[in-house]
C-alpha cells in the first residue's frame, strides 16, 4: 500500500522570519505556509476607498488602520494562524510584534472568486473566535454586496447591505453609503 505524501510543517517563528525576507506574501495555517495570489483592480479600488475613509475617521484616535500588508495572528481552539486581512483596525496600545496584530477590533476581506469560500467559512470562524473582534466584513467585487458579521457576547449576527444602503462600521463610529465603496469600479 502506498502512503500519501506528507508536507513538511514549520513553526510560527520560522514562518515569521521567512516572511520578513519573502518576495511574495504567504499565510500560515498550523504549520503550513500558503502562498497568496495577486488582487484585481476592483479589489484594490474597494480596499483603498474603505481604508482611506477609515483612516480619516481614526486619524486622531489611538487605533490604527492597516491595509493588506499587516498580519493578524489567531491562537485559539488549538490553532495558530496568520492571515493578511485586506483591512484591519487594531487599538492595542502595545502590539505583540511589528509584523502582526492579535487583538483587532474590525477586519475586512474583499472577496475574490478564488478566496470567497475560505473568507466566508474558514476565516469567518477564525476571526470571530478573537475576543477583541467586534465586526468582520466581506465585500463582493462583482456586485454591491457587503456582509457585516457583528460579534457580541459570543454571538455572531449577519446583516447584508446592497446598493442604496448605508453600511455601519459601528466599532469605529463610521457609516458609509454602500455604493461609495465601489467608486471607480466598473
Amino acid at each position: 500500500m502506498a502512503l500519501a505524501p506528507t508536507r513538511a510543517t514549520i513553526g510560527p517563528e520560522a514562518y515569521l522570519e521567512a516572511e520578513r525576507q519573502a518576495e511574495n506574501k504567504h499565510e500560515y495555517d498550523n504549520g503550513y505556509v500558503v502562498a497568496m495570489v495577486g488582487a484585481s483592480r476592483a479589489h484594490n479600488l474597494i480596499t483603498l476607498a474603505l481604508a482611506t475613509e477609515m483612516h480619516r475617521q481614526l486619524r486622531n484616535a489611538p487605533c490604527r488602520v492597516y491595509m493588506a500588508d499587516m498580519k493578524v495572528r489567531i491562537q485559539t481552539r488549538g490553532n495558530d494562524l496568520f492571515y493578511y486581512p485586506d483591512i484591519m483596525v487594531a487599538c492595542d496600545r502595545q502590539p505583540p510584534s511589528d509584523y502582526y496584530e492579535n487583538q483587532p477590533l474590525l477586519i475586512v476581506e474583499v472577496l475574490s472568486p478564488s478566496t470567497e469560500t475560505r473568507d466566508k467559512l474558514e476565516k469567518l470562524a477564525a476571526y470571530t473566535s478573537l475576543p477583541s473582534l467586534r465586526e468582520y466584513f466581506t465585500i463582493a467585487q462583482e456586485r454591491i454586496e457587503i456582509d457585516r458579521y457583528s460579534v457580541s457576547n459570543g454571538e455572531t449576527t449577519l446583516t447584508r447591505y446592497t446598493e442604496g444602503d448605508d453600511v455601519p462600521f459601528a466599532s469605529i463610529d463610521l457609516t458609509l453609503p454602500a455604493a461609495s465603496l465601489y467608486a471607480g469600479v466598473e
